[in-house]
């Protein structure tokens, strides 16, 4: 293990990675608004609203993340090499994805050719971040589920975004994708919990991800298959269940910590899997399922919306020394 450079007031102020969760969590929300509308659950236009929330906070998170980079010393090379904050750098192309998808509805052309182009970054993201893993030796201790996001999370989206246009066969492949790296990913993350030392106190809320591939792909493969009810949907189903009730064990673990901006890891996990249930109760159709679908949206759009009127708060007290993801002030380092 190394020691971490000398930091200095320039590194120190720079902006984290893992703040492109902030757009992530708000794109997961207007996600889940967006099936309650369409399950005629609620007015479409919350989810409209809560949609152009993620757009602002996409193009604000993104600018003061390269305003910073450019102006408090380091690299974007070197943040991206990191091996605790790298593996956030998908979300920017990620969360843009999910949003020029949902408005690709009302400028179809060029909605579908930007998705496009993010879809293409977040491929060739993806595919750097594993070759990164193959050619640069880094201590088990520095992963964290959140490399799950360039590698299966944004497959799996790239599969939702396919299957929403009626990109069947990408689609597929992109779903394929996913389900390959979350079964090898997953197992090396489980076992790195499992078998080493307890991360630190502001890495552990990124666990949270670690329940969300069977949200996510089952909401990208509902996009694909027309929204039905099939095999692959019930497995899907069953994994969910069995790993949000993981999160459900770790609960007093998280309540015991500290409030960071790491927290945002929870959101988007909650977000897919509100969308996924809310989904799921609509073909279900069964007795009081209503209740339970609003259960599930209310119970997510309050952790969202708690998380982010904390993390206001603490921006508004924080100066340039407060920590991020590291429980440090963040710079690029070896763990």
């Amino acid at each position: 293990m190394t020691s971490p450079p000398r930091q200095t007031a320039r590194d120190t102020a720079r902006a984290p990675l893992s703040s492109l969760g902030i757009p992530f969590g708000l794109s997961g929300l207007a996600g889940t608004w967006t099936m309650a509308g369409a399950t005629s659950l609620a007015p479409q236009i919350i989810a409209e609203g809560l949609w152009m929330l993620a757009a602002a906070a996409w193009i604000a998170v993104v600018a003061n993340y390269l305003w910073r980079s450019r102006n408090r010393g380091g690299s974007i090379r070197e943040d991206l090499r990191d091996p605790v904050q790298g593996a956030f750098a998908s979300l920017a192309p990620t969360s843009a994805m999910l949003v020029c998808t949902h408005y690709a509805q009302q400028l179809p052309i060029a909605g579908r050719i930007i998705t496009g182009v993010f879809v293409a970054i977040g491929l060739l993201f993806g595919a750097w971040f594993l070759a990164q893993l193959a050619l640069r030796q880094r201590s088990i201790d520095a992963i964290h589920a959140g490399y799950l996001l360039p590698t299966v999370a944004a497959a799996f989206i790239v599969g939702q975004s396919a299957g929403t246009f009626g990109w069947t066969l990408l689609g597929e492949a992109a779903i394929a994708v996913g389900i390959l790296f979350w079964l090898v990913l997953g197992t090396i993350i489980l076992a790195r919990m499992a078998f080493r030392p307890a991360p630190p106190a502001a890495l552990l809320p990124t666990f949270a991800i670690f329940s969300a591939p069977p949200a996510v792909a089952g909401n990208a493969w509902f996009a694909v298959n027309g929204g039905r009810i099939d095999l692959v949907e019930t497995m899907l189903l069953g994994t969910f269940v069995v790993l949000i009730l993981v999160q459900l064990m770790m609960l007093g673990a998280y309540w015991r910590l500290p409030f960071t901006l790491g927290f945002w890891a929870f959101t988007f996990t909650a977000a897919s899997s509100g969308t996924y249930t809310v989904h799921w109760l609509a073909l279900w159709g069964g007795p009081g399922h209503m209740v339970w679908a609003w259960l599930a949206i209310g119970l997510v759009t309050l952790l969202i919306g708690s998380i982010a009127v904390r993390s206001a708060a603490l921006l508004a007290a924080r100066n340039d020394n407060s920590p991020d993801l590291h429980g440090t002030p963040f710079v690029a380092r070896e763990v």
